[in-house]
């Protein structure tokens, strides 16, 4: 039998083994995450141009006071919070009914909420622009028609533009969300509902002690999840209005906005602040919930 060489005794080394197979993902942290953070911190603080970098120390950050980088980070922060109101129990209670033992044609709702978010995005954004078109003849300003209501511009007003894009959202997205609940749902003993029944408590204070409770840490993930989507979307507001620039920046979000200054405007300085401020917001925003959930404690 021939005997293995140093390579190979270094590698089939219990010692080393785990250290081979855990390569690969810090090889894959290290250059697409760690070193692209890493170099946007820098370059935050210089002015970038060309193949020159100059280090200007605040002077990127002190440039993110103007109006439209404080509207862009209101808008986020209000899609933000709008959403993660939304998602988190319309999903919670749709797969809550698609649970039921008594729900029938599960498959079939199941995959008909599914479907939305195996369509492009590109493909949504198009969409959702057509039927919130400004023409009479739009599908949504037909419906309003049937009820004698004038053609809307839906497209240039705050209110109207948020109802667009928190239309895109649910449709898009709340398949998605029941579908992380409906597995934490499937995780619950059926024997608690059992005895929950035995000692006559109703549906609703099943959902209230049993459901809620122990579906704690898949909500705890969708908020996470949704914090970060919230304040990282760009692309459906990018297609809702055909390009980046929306009337009076009504729809201009913080990725727009780094989108506009650091590629449209290539000045990459600033664009790398803006970045910098949107990571710690998730961070931060992230790290807060995570603590008031009790994600910290031990035992938990």
């Amino acid at each position: 039998m021939k005997k293995k060489g140093v390579f190979s005794r270094f590698l089939y080394s219990q010692k080393v083994a785990p250290y081979v197979f855990v390569l690969p993902f810090v090889l894959t942290f290290l250059i697409f995450f760690a070193y692209p953070v890493i170099s946007t911190i820098y370059m935050s603080f210089c002015k970038v141009s060309g193949g020159e970098t100059v280090f200007i120390g605040l002077k990127n950050y002190k440039t993110l006071t103007n109006p439209v980088f404080i509207k862009a980070l209101k808008n986020s922060m209000f899609y933000m919070v709008v959403t993660c109101a939304i998602m988190i129990p319309i999903p919670m209670i749709l797969a809550t009914m698609l649970n039921s033992r008594h729900m029938k044609g599960k498959g079939f709702y199941r995959s008909v909420m599914f479907i939305p978010a195996l369509t492009s995005v590109v493909v949504a954004g198009i969409v959702f622009r057509l039927m919130f078109g400004e023409v009479s003849g739009s599908f949504m300003n037909q419906i309003l028609g049937l009820f004698g209501h004038d053609p809307l511009v839906w497209l240039r007003r705050p209110f109207t533009v948020w109802i667009v894009l928190f239309a895109l959202c649910i449709w898009r997205w709340t398949g998605v969300n029941m579908m992380y609940y409906l597995s934490g749902l499937q995780q619950i003993p059926k024997d608690l509902y059992e005895s929950a029944d035995i000692d006559g408590a109703g549906r609703f204070q099943q959902f209230r002690y049993i459901t809620l409770p122990l579906l704690k840490p898949t909500t705890i993930y969708v908020l996470t999840i949704s914090i970060f989507g919230g304040l990282a979307m760009f692309t459906e507001s990018y297609l809702i209005f055909n390009g980046n620039n929306s009337p009076n920046n009504v729809g201009t979000t913080i990725v727009g906005y780094l989108y506009r200054v650091g590629l449209q405007q290539n000045n990459i300085g600033i664009g790398s602040a803006i970045g910098v401020v949107l990571l710690i917001i998730v961070l931060l925003l992230n790290v807060i919930q995570l603590a008031l959930n009790g994600t910290f404690k031990k035992g938990e």
